[in-house]
């Protein structure tokens, strides 16, 4: 029994790692990815709905740490609770900014929350690289070492949410011209941008080729409409090579004086490697389209890396207690593969500009 709740543990902390990898670093790569209102709205509803889902096996994990495994809640929560305290903090932000964002249309409101959605989402990549950092090197997620690592995951954070916007962020409208509906959006965006700016002589001239010549203005459109997801591909590359890098000096700080290596490093190393194979990867030619698996293949390196060379106190609660949480939870973790499997399948096609979040 207490294999088994080791083995539902590690799975709900990778899972959390791969899916919520995903709609953090797309949030992180807002103001890059995103230039227009347009876009901003666009990457906001292909981010929003994705979040709802990812965030159960969050507190999947926690209730079974708080449950099965107090020794380990003691040891990795409460030990770092300034940087579990961050994360609940950009948590908060990163939803505060998703929910409240669509609701009032104004630019400067806009502003504020895309923001929030922003600073809390690389709040959230770098308190859990922290995390990362600091069990891995004994208790001390400022070292050099746990810097490092916090750089290191953030970047992979960045990668997934890059490889996910490369699919998201394409123009899923048929192809057809702008017309009065075009039209109208296109004057939404300029009311949104100010006056004076780029997006308002952008915005004016869509309406008037709307009217003069709506097949090309269509094209148009939906060219600009997927810039978005080329930049996103063209940056898996960068941030496969940056994670490279990051990942070096983490191994290059084990070496230095006082730099307390994991408790069993050739499992740490052999977990490295992997994530580096993974990286190498994405860094080529071929890595925008390797980029989906390949980015979800170095996001379950984190969680394994401390599961396999940190010597965690995972001593169980009693059996009663194991048993009982166990008919309760053993139901429920098929649906969630399913409901998470059905969620990916149908958020993965092109996200619309409208909506709920948008």
């Amino acid at each position: 029994m207490e294999i088994a709740a080791v083995l539902v543990l590690a799975g709900l902390v990778v899972g959390y790692f791969v899916l919520a990898g995903c709609d953090i670093g797309l949030g992180m790569l807002l103001p890059y990815l995103a230039r227009t209102p347009g876009e901003r709205r666009r990457l906001v509803s292909a981010t929003a709905p994705y979040f709802l889902g990812t965030e159960v096996w969050l507190v999947g994990a926690v209730g079974v740490v708080a449950g099965l495994f107090p020794a380990v809640k003691s040891e990795v929560i409460v030990a770092q609770w300034p940087v579990f305290t961050a994360i609940l903090a950009g948590w908060l932000w990163r939803d505060a900014g998703l929910w409240l964002r669509p609701r009032a249309d104004h630019a400067a409101w806009r502003g504020v929350w895309d923001a929030a959605i922003t600073a809390g989402s690389w709040t959230l990549a770098l308190g859990w690289g922290l995390v990362v950092g600091g069990l891995l090197s004994g208790g001390r997620p400022l070292s050099l070492f746990g810097i490092a690592c916090a750089v290191t995951v953030a970047l992979l954070f960045a990668l997934r949410g890059a490889a996910f916007g490369a699919e998201r962020l394409v123009p899923n409208e048929p192809h057809q011209p702008l017309g009065p509906a075009g039209a109208a959006g296109a004057a939404e965006t300029a009311r949104e941008a100010g006056p004076g700016s780029s997006d308002v002589r952008t915005a004016a001239s869509s309406v008037g080729t709307a009217v003069a010549a709506p097949a090309t203005a269509g094209a148009a459109s939906r060219e600009n409409i997927a810039e978005s997801a080329d930049v996103a591909a063209g940056a898996t590359r960068h941030l496969a090579r940056g994670a490279v890098v990051a990942l070096l000096l983490a191994a290059l700080t084990t070496v230095l004086p006082g730099t307390a290596p994991p408790d069993r490093p050739l499992e740490g190393a052999a977990v490295a490697a992997g994530l580096a194979l993974a990286l190498v990867a994405t860094a080529g030619l071929w890595g925008p389209r390797l980029s989906r698996h390949t980015s979800a293949l170095a996001m379950t390196a984190p969680p394994v890396a401390i599961a396999l060379a940190v010597d965690l106190p995972v001593v169980a609660a009693p059996q009663e207690t194991l048993a009982l949480l166990g008919y309760a939870l053993a139901p429920l973790i098929p649906v969630m593969l399913l409901g998470q499997v059905w969620l990916y399948r149908m958020l993965r096609r092109p996200a619309a500009s409208t909506g709920f979040f948008a």
